[in-house]
């Protein structure tokens, strides 16, 4: 059996008086999201930051984390969990402790590429107040490294878009990492706690929100800061596998326009997969081969594992 996440919770001086707009939610495993916490204080927002520890076990990055939160000009609260809870399971904690009747889901390892970030977010609520709204992704502030040029490349490709090219398939161009939820929208969608692992978890919570509320897409985007190293990248992809096939089975109607579906469909038909798929992994893992082809060599790799679900 599973234990069961225990919970401390540290406020800092400025949280008890606080009736803020917006509630930050910041999750985290291993990350540190102190250099995130020193970017949004800087901007006087009525906005209050939650972090949520998943389960680290750290006690030099709790402490550092703590010590940022007790300087934060902004209302401040730490949460740590004794166990991980997983992705789903803390997103939904996080909004529990959340105030606010809007959220902003931001991962520990964005930066956000504006001084004014929380100010266009706020301005966004003033002007539309959507349901929901994804911010966008940039690298503007991601160093240029050899051990991540893969994920690098395939993230200019496929998640560095603009506002325009997401909104023609609104609910699929959505990830936590900038994601701004109203507290009704949330309280009546909350995250799947029956997914595991890594992947698919908001898009698929993105589907049922499309299904009863328009989904926004607007360019006040953030910096990734956490690329991976490819075998890392590879591992992600074998973890999503089952969870893909868990938003195929509950949305099959959906997820069968999206690319990825329909390259496994014709990789499924495809003999020997235990032979050549593995060498797709291998050609995608060698740094020595040119980028666009160990990114080509990963995608069709990441669909081979798709298509045990299609």
């Amino acid at each position: 059996m599973t234990a069961l996440a225990r919970e401390w919770v540290t406020n800092n001086a400025a949280w008890a008086r606080a009736m803020p707009r917006l509630s930050i939610l910041i999750p985290f495993l291993r990350d540190d999201p102190t250099r995130l916490l020193a970017a949004l204080g800087r901007e006087a927002a009525s906005a209050e930051i939650i972090l949520l520890d998943d389960g680290t076990g750290d006690p030099d990055l709790s402490a550092r984390i703590d010590a940022a939160v007790q300087a934060s000009p902004l209302p401040a609260r730490f949460v740590r969990l004794t166990v991980n809870e997983g992705r789903s399971r803390g997103r939904n904690r996080l909004a529990r402790h959340a105030r606010a009747d809007r959220f902003l889901f931001i991962d520990a390892d964005m930066l956000p590429d504006s001084d004014h970030f929380l100010a266009d977010w706020l301005a966004l609520i003033d002007r539309r107040d959507p349901a929901a709204a994804f911010g966008g992704f940039s690298l503007d502030q991601t160093p240029i490294t050899r051990e991540h040029a893969l994920h690098r490349a395939m993230a200019l490709k496929s998640d560095c878009v603009t506002a325009a090219d997401r909104a023609k398939a609104p609910e699929k161009h959505v990830f936590t990492a900038n994601l701004l939820v109203r507290r009704d929208v949330f309280d009546g969608v909350a995250f799947d706690e029956a997914f595991t692992g890594w992947g698919w978890e908001d898009v698929e919570w993105a589907i049922r929100v499309a299904d009863l509320w328009p989904i926004v897409h607007v360019d006040i985007p953030a910096s990734h800061l956490g690329l991976d190293p490819a075998p890392v990248m590879a591992r992600k992809y074998e973890q999503s596998a089952a969870n893909f096939a868990r938003v195929v089975a509950a949305h099959r109607a959906v997820v069968q326009t999206y690319p990825s579906y329909r390259v496994a469909r014709l990789l499924r038909h495809m003999p020997l997969r235990g032979v050549w798929r593995p060498l797709l992994k291998a050609v995608a893992l060698a740094e020595v081969l040119p980028t666009r082809l160990r990114a080509f060599a990963l995608r069709l790799y990441r669909a081979a594992l798709y298509a045990e679900a299609v």
